[in-house]
């Protein structure tokens, strides 16, 4: 009996300090990877609007959007409501997240253009539309969707030219039962190929080689009417591999921020469409 009891005692003294301390340089990690956003953003001087919306969001990290809870496609907006001139060209970020970097772009990127986020967690939709509406933006908008089922019932229905579609880290849904969770699917790819205006882009990244590699296959498909930006924008270089060297963007988005932190290669490819399909 006294030996059980010492026994006990001693297995609870080796697990107690990996119960209570986190490895140092996880820790760290997390504290870099949380300063180097702060900064990157630094001028949407979003931190005083946490009071309201919470910094700190319970956020599923993933969700199956196979279920049916995300199966009935999203209705479209009122164009002329959410976008002060619909009539613009629009770029749709994909799986927005947070919507910090479609943010920035609504506000700092010099071209007129619309932004739309599609995000199948609808508490990040809600406290991002809350932030565009507090800092009064008129080009930028988002929605609660499964761009899976979605987009093309949505963006068939946008006036203005569909100019740049992005989908940057999306959930990569490691298991082989799982791929068919993945956002881009044959569909979505056959929707984005048709409704981009003739030279609009696509931009995919991630720093999962896998999953990058397997959307830059699903767009290579369509090379009869995509192009990789490198054969017509000779300002952006690729590595030996046909990745973009360099982030197109002007900015990172926090997956890519933190990916770097870790030690990461981000993995980019552009595609510009060259010609209609039926051409």
């Amino acid at each position: 009996m006294a030996w059980t009891a010492t026994a006990t005692l001693w297995c609870r003294l080796i697990r107690l300090p990996s119960a209570r301390c986190p490895p140092p340089s996880r820790a760290r990690c997390s504290a870099q990877s949380t300063d180097a956003v702060d900064k990157e953003y630094a001028d949407l001087n979003l931190r005083p609007l946490y009071t309201n919306r919470g910094q700190h969001l319970r956020i599923r990290q993933h969700v199956n959007p196979l279920s049916s809870s995300f199966s009935e496609p999203t209705e479209p907006p009122e164009w002329k409501e959410v976008f002060e001139d619909p009539l613009l060209p629009l770029m749709v970020d994909i799986g927005c997240g947070s919507g910090r970097f479609l943010i920035w772009l609504a506000k700092n990127s010099g071209q007129r253009r619309n932004y739309l986020g599609l995000e199948i967690r609808g508490k990040l939709v809600e406290r991002t539309q809350f932030w565009v509406n507090e800092l009064g933006l008129r080009n930028i908008h988002f929605m609660f969707a499964n761009a899976t089922v979605s987009f093309e019932q949505i963006i068939s229905s946008y006036p203005g030219p569909l100019s740049l579609v992005s989908i940057l880290c999306p959930d990569p849904h490691f298991k082989k039962r799982h791929h068919k969770r993945r956002v881009l699917q044959s569909p979505l790819v056959d929707s984005i190929t048709k409704n981009l205006c003739l030279g609009g882009r696509v931009l995919i990244q991630s720093d999962v080689l896998e999953v990058a590699a397997d959307m830059r296959e699903r767009f290579d498909g369509h090379s009869d009417i995509l192009a990789h930006v490198d054969s017509v924008d000779k300002g952006l270089h690729c590595d030996n591999e046909g990745w973009l060297l360099d982030n197109p963007m002007g900015i990172r988005t926090e997956r890519e921020i933190h990916a770097e932190l870790e030690g990461a290669t981000i993995y980019r490819r552009m595609y510009q469409k060259i010609r209609d399909a039926s051409h």
